[in-house]
């Protein structure tokens, strides 16, 4: 009957485990002096070998002949150990085996002496899925356990797992596989099963299994399926990563703020059934690579993608500066955590697409320019846009400044001044009703904020966005800190445009000026703050 490759191939001894030296060494030293712990903590993510190296340390302490530490394979022991017939060695999925009861039979069980081996061995996998009464049961147990007796705990997961039995093990953290060790592997494995892995193929994996060796022998297995001659794209196809080229339609229409045409082609994907949760993880998983191109001149092997799409990408990374990137990441992050709570994945998505391709002021695209985004820009081109932006974005921040000075925050170094921003109209001047939601929405967001804006009241005079707060100290931190970046999103999320910003302290403002267009509006902030204390 055929066998899976990653059963097939599961290492029998420590030297076969895979990048894990710091971990096999020390097992075999303590083996073979016989120093062995009562208790092991085995933590790392999936596919690294936790539970081989469980099983092989269970074989190497009953082997009736070792070899510096290592099981000789030969004996009864380890053959029954390999067949799973050794009732000495008990494996215990804590996933489905949680309960207090469980726990309660392990530990009736281990006052008994083993039937064939040295040692009793409890291998408890997923030890974190464990209830905490489970857990409290198993504490005792674990603190002084019979002399025959040796636990060995693995998780994926270890933050969950109480400190009182943590202290308690001796804790072994397994690093995921290195790229190269898979790729080694894989070619090795594949000669002995008589498949022609070709080496790029091998690499694409590798990438692909997120230093798994488990996963990059099933996807393998997967490969071998398609042909015996595996290449770059069998895997593509095997993988399911053949075929995406409408993660970069996406990405292009967001690089070009072609809002309707992104939001067509997510309608499109919901339409043919695509799992938009996976669609959001993709898109997050592609601009992760237009990270690592604009951040990491020597990274290609970091990206996980086909030859063709490495152009596609590279287009994308000339487009975009490094900061809007980020932020393009935190955005996507943040859809994909709210799908669990969303009703609606799909207006969720579209919401998302809308905040990436307004997310910071631009020039109008035209048609003719959104049909050429697909085709590669020039230098003279690229530098053009990216001077066009960074002038709008200058432009936009030097809307923060005080009324003492009357100067911009930081101003931009040039020749001729710029523009000035719109001033207020000291004849029609009304406070925003609508700023209690606003300040609702940045209290969720950033309490901190939120606690600093209390009393606080805000216009709207054209295109330029109003706030005067209570305090000086508020200002000064606003300078200081980022702060004014994110109050300056939520405004601009809440109205669905962009809006120049100006900041006033109501402390610096004297309010008998009746040529201050903003006189009322501090007044009012004033007499809110007395009032509060007059309440208090």
């Amino acid at each position: 009957m055929y066998q899976a490759l990653y059963r097939k191939w599961r290492p029998m001894s420590f030297d076969d485990v895979v990048s894990q030296p710091h971990i096999t060494e020390t097992l075999k030293n303590q083996i073979s002096m016989g120093k062995t712990a009562h208790a092991y903590l085995f933590t790392g993510s999936r596919g690294t070998g936790k539970t081989t190296c469980a099983r092989i340390f269970a074989k190497a302490v009953n082997c009736l002949d070792p070899h510096d530490g290592e099981p000789c394979l030969e004996c009864e022991m380890c053959k029954n150990a390999d067949s799973g017939s050794l009732s000495d060695i008990i494996e215990i999925d804590a996933a489905s085996n949680s309960k207090v009861d469980d726990i309660r039979e392990l530990r009736e069980g281990v006052v008994y002496t083993p039937e064939m081996c040295r040692y009793k061995v409890y291998i408890i996998d997923e030890v974190h899925m464990l209830s905490a009464g489970a857990f409290n049961a198993l504490l005792k147990t674990m603190e002084e356990p019979p002399e025959h007796v040796k636990f060995i705990l693995a998780t994926t997961e270890v933050h969950k797992v109480p400190a009182t039995i943590v202290s308690r093990c001796q804790h072994f953290d397994f690093h995921r596989i290195k790229t190269q060790d898979i790729v080694d592997r894989l070619l090795y494995i594949a000669s002995q099963e008589k498949l022609t892995l070709h080496n790029e193929a091998a690499e694409l994996i590798a990438r692909l299994s997120d230093g798994g060796m488990r996963d990059a022998l099933s996807l393998l297995d997967q490969c071998a399926a398609y042909s015996d001659d595996i290449t770059a794209e069998v895997v593509s196809n095997a993988a399911g990563i053949a075929g995406r080229g409408y993660l970069f339609d996406i990405l292009e229409g967001v690089c070009w703020r072609d809002t309707a045409g992104v939001i067509r082609k997510i309608d499109e994907l919901y339409s043919m059934s695509k799992d938009l949760a996976v669609l959001c993880s993709e898109l997050i998983a592609q601009m992760r690579n237009i990270m690592i191109l604009k951040t990491a001149d020597s990274g290609a092997d970091l990206i996980v993608c086909m030859p063709e799409e490495l152009e596609r990408l590279k287009k994308l990374a000339d487009l975009i500066d490094l900061d809007t990137v980020l932020s393009y990441i935190s955005i996507l992050q943040e859809c994909s955590e709210r799908f669990s709570r969303s009703s609606n994945k799909c207006i969720e998505l579209e919401m998302c697409a809308v905040k990436l391709c307004t997310y910071s002021p631009a020039e109008p695209v035209s048609a003719a320019a959104v049909k050429t985004a697909q085709q590669p820009a020039n230098g003279a081109q690229l530098e053009s846009l990216t001077g066009r932006i960074t002038r709008l974005e200058q432009a936009l921040n030097s809307g923060f400044a005080s009324v003492s000075d009357q100067r911009p925050v930081d101003p931009p170094p040039k020749k001729e001044p710029a523009e000035p921003l719109k001033k207020f109209d000291p004849n029609n001047f009304t406070p925003l009703d609508e700023w209690k939601d606003i300040l609702e929405r940045v209290n969720e967001q950033a309490p901190a904020i939120g606690a600093f804006l209390a009393n606080s009241m805000a216009c709207i005079e054209g295109n330029v966005f109003n706030v005067v707060v209570n305090s000086d100290f508020l200002l000064k931190k606003f300078k200081a800190s980022d702060d004014k970046a994110l109050l300056k999103r939520i405004v601009n999320d809440y109205y669905g445009k962009d809006f120049g910003f100006m900041l006033y302290s109501s402390k610096n403002v004297d309010i008998q000026d009746k040529e201050n267009p903003i006189n009322e509006l501090i007044k009012r902030a004033r007499e809110a703050e007395i009032e509060v204390e007059i309440k208090k």
